[in-house]
């Protein structure tokens, strides 16, 4: 029997979202709202007050979205009939131009509010 030792099992290709291991990367369970689509990995979350689900944070909303509470951990598509059980940090260190917001929300908006969280940002040199 001939086996092939050297084949590509896997990849992984970094996407520079953490920026270092100085802070703990703390992560928690939550549901993504259902219907909105492909929401990225990196993607800043707010969490509605009636529903306590998870949306992209959007500075022009009032359900309580507006508000930072994470970041989401992985890319999850959640166009379906149910809301999306999914993973994002709660602290950590993170590069502040991987970050995703909803609307037109910057980080210079949520930076401090973000850092209140445990969720420290820098700028990573892009590779």
């Amino acid at each position: 029997m001939v086996e092939k030792l050297n084949s590509t099992i896997g990849g992984y290709t970094p996407d520079n979202l953490i920026a270092g291991h100085e802070v703990p990367l703390l992560v928690k369970g939550i549901t993504l709202a259902k219907n909105q689509g492909v929401v990225a990995r990196g993607t800043v979350l707010g969490i509605v007050k009636d529903s306590g689900l998870a949306k992209p944070v959007d500075s022009t909303k009032t359900d309580g979205s507006e508000v930072p509470y994470c970041i989401l951990t992985d890319t999850i598509d959640t166009d379906g009939e149910e809301d999306v059980k999914a993973t994002a940090y709660v602290s950590g260190l993170f590069n502040s131009k991987a970050l995703i917001f909803g609307g037109d929300d910057t980080i210079e908006q949520h930076e401090n509010k973000l850092r209140e969280l445990g969720i420290f940002l820098r700028e990573n040199i892009e590779y």
